[in-house]
């Protein structure tokens, strides 16, 4: 006997795009809804599958954002400046002073003038 046609409701195609926002794996999303397939999941929620993620990193970027412009939070804005702007660290650069010239002792007219 084949198993029942799978008719996604409205209620679980909010609960796998939530988890595809959290970053579930698929195969966990579908275990969670009675389903054995990844590749039956992604035919039936391929919409939500995608759009979840995509409004995941939209939110959180969103606030990386004001963070980093805000002025009010430096780390947010370095690690906006390197992912985004491609700044990096750079090692601190020592500058190795030339040694010392050895103490001369001048002498002007027969007499040393230090």
């Amino acid at each position: 006997m084949p198993r029942p046609r799978l008719e996604p409701t409205d209620e679980l195609r909010r609960l796998v795009k939530s988890l595809s926002a959290f970053g579930v794996p698929q195969k966990e999303i579908a275990r969670r809804i009675g389903i054995r397939s990844t590749k039956t999941l992604r035919a039936h929620y391929r919409t939500e599958l995608d759009r979840g993620a995509l409004e995941a990193n939209m939110s959180v970027t969103q606030t990386l954002y004001k963070m980093a412009t805000s002025g009010n939070h430096p780390v947010a804005t370095l690690f906006w400046l390197k992912v985004r702007a491609g700044w990096q660290e750079r090692p601190s650069q020592t500058v190795n002073p030339l040694p010392s010239p050895p103490f001369v002792v001048a002498k002007e007219n027969g007499v040393e003038q230090p």
